[in-house]
């Protein structure tokens, strides 16, 4: 009766965890997504141009390098659900700063503090959640990424539900920052998994560094692209007078919907489909949706098509990817980091780079921009699957 007792136990704590690691990734989803539809606003705060204004990018996503590469170490020292909880606790405050800053170079150090503890949460829930389930984590893995989605999907309609009722942006950051402190402070009072709940290694190949350089080249391109496309797709809506605010607020949340739906789908085909094909048939989605936009200038009927089309498809690319590599290389937390870290380089360059772009080339640099970047994302893939090959690696 004991044993049963504390099986029963130790069940509802895994599932605790489970649902506080998912409820933290909605809030980081909130919060992730919230730059898109609020730089024009912000631009208005600080009275800076949108070239301006998307030095921001670099801030956050140099902060979220930061973080990415200090977690690593950090949750193998500590519990993690102490580092976990106090990370929420600098995201609510750093969101809470955010839109209330008028100075650009203040403003870019409450967004480096904000990527940093995105970067760390980010890598936390991802490791716990594979301490917390061993070799039974991926479902939950899946079911952690489709969760990011619900509040990515949820920032732009808090964006514009802000916009109405307040007329300015200050709820988009302030809302996400205050389901941040419960989640902490529930984090706070679980104990944390150990590591030595993670499943083994045993049976995978070592890491070649030649391949981990380009599966993290991977991560850059897809990562610049989605957050490039999530983050300029309401300017681009409105300044290439395709939509009117309002109409972009839905579609900026429509991308996010469609990503989250996409992800959704993804779990049980992931059962039954390769790693590799599902990538190659996610590109070539990406590709076809933006090649819609780009062909069709102006025409709303072609942003609504692609948005969703290009949404959809990237959904399972991330997961999928780390699916792929661990098949081909022991995953360790270095490994991990990497990956991340590879991420938040993406993350930092392109966006950045489209904002210089609006100024000089139009909102149809922002969409040409994110189809090179896929196209070389593409390449890369096809260079990771023939270095599998050769390595004799190719094990999906």
């Amino acid at each position: 009766m004991n044993q049963k007792s504390t099986s029963v136990t130790k069940s509802s704590l895994t599932i605790a965890r489970t649902i506080a690691y998912y409820a933290s990734f909605i809030v980081l989803g909130c919060v992730a997504s919230s730059l898109g539809p609020t730089l024009q606003g912000l631009a208005d705060h600080t009275g800076t141009l949108l070239s301006e204004i998307s030095f921001v990018f670099l801030a956050r996503s140099s902060g979220y390098l930061l973080g990415s590469i200090l977690a690593g170490r950090v949750y193998d020292r500590l519990p993690g659900h102490w580092v976990m909880g106090g990370v929420l606790l600098l995201m609510a405050l750093s969101a809470a700063l955010a839109p209330v800053i008028s100075i650009l170079w203040l403003l870019a150090g409450a967004l480096l503090l904000l990527g940093t503890a995105e970067g760390m949460l980010d890598v936390g829930a991802h490791t716990l959640l594979v301490w917390n389930h061993g070799a039974k984590v991926g479902p939950y893995m899946n079911g952690l990424h489709f969760f990011f989605g619900v509040g990515a999907f949820l920032s732009p309609i808090i964006a514009g539900w802000s916009v109405d009722l307040s007329g300015d942006i200050h709820w988009t950051y302030w809302i996400p920052a205050m389901a941040a402190l419960p989640v902490g402070l529930w984090l706070l009072s679980l104990s944390s998994p150990g590591g030595r709940e993670a499943p083994g290694d045993a049976g995978r190949p070592a890491v070649n560094v030649t391949l981990l350089a380009l599966i993290v080249a991977f991560f850059a391109f897809y990562v610049g692209a989605e957050i490039s496309f999530g983050s300029w797709i309401f300017t681009y809506a409105t300044k290439s007078g395709a939509l009117t605010e309002k109409s972009a607020y839905v579609l900026n949340s429509i991308f996010w919907g469609a990503l989250t739906l996409g992800r959704l789908i993804s779990i049980p085909i992931a059962a039954k489909l390769k790693p590799r094909s599902i990538l190659i048939a996610d590109l070539a989605g990406c590709l076809s949706g933006l090649i819609i936009i780009l062909l069709f200038p102006g025409s709303s009927a072609a942003i609504w098509m692609g948005t969703v089309w290009v949404g959809f498809s990237m959904a399972s690319c991330f997961p999928t990817m780390v699916s792929f590599a661990e098949r081909r290389m022991t995953i360790t937390g270095a490994v991990t980091s990497w990956f991340f870290a590879g991420a938040s380089i993406g993350g930092m360059t392109l966006p950045w780079l489209i904002g210089q772009l609006f100024d000089s080339v139009g909102p149809r640099g922002m969409m040409t921009a994110v189809l090179i970047d896929l196209l070389l994302g593409s390449g890369v893939l096809a260079s990771v699957i023939l270095m599998s090959r050769r390595l004799g690696l190719e094990a999906d």
